[in-house]
């Protein structure tokens, strides 16, 4: 699938679970935003700024191994950063909701082999 760089969130989504096919791929991002969520919960809550600088190592450091080694796919996140970083937090909406299984049936989104 070939995007032009000015698309809709709507016309990202299917490329971007596409590109997220394997489900050890969604578990490995599930866990990439909760930690980036969690640092920046610490970071807050004890005032241990240092934490910020952890935010983007540890979180695009358990997403890109996941496309590189899992999916063996080029992160969308170079190209469309903030729509993978918007699709990142949907994909975790629905994984933590059940509604993950539901959404790739209805896009027709199959593990790659």
């Amino acid at each position: 699938m070939n995007l032009n760089r000015n698309l809709s969130f709507a016309e990202f989504w299917p490329y971007y679970l596409a590109q997220h096919s394997r489900p050890a791929t969604r578990w490995v991002h599930l866990a990439a935003t909760l930690a980036w969520l969690a640092l920046l919960a610490a970071a807050l809550g004890t005032r241990t700024w240092w934490l910020l600088a952890a935010i983007p190592v540890v979180a695009y450091g358990l997403a890109w191994f996941s496309h590189f080694f899992l999916e063996r796919n080029r992160p969308a996140t170079f190209r469309y950063p903030l729509l993978s970083l918007l699709a990142d937090h949907k994909m975790a909406f629905l994984m933590l909701t059940g509604g993950m299984a539901r959404e790739l049936e209805q896009l027709q989104i199959q593990p790659r082999r």
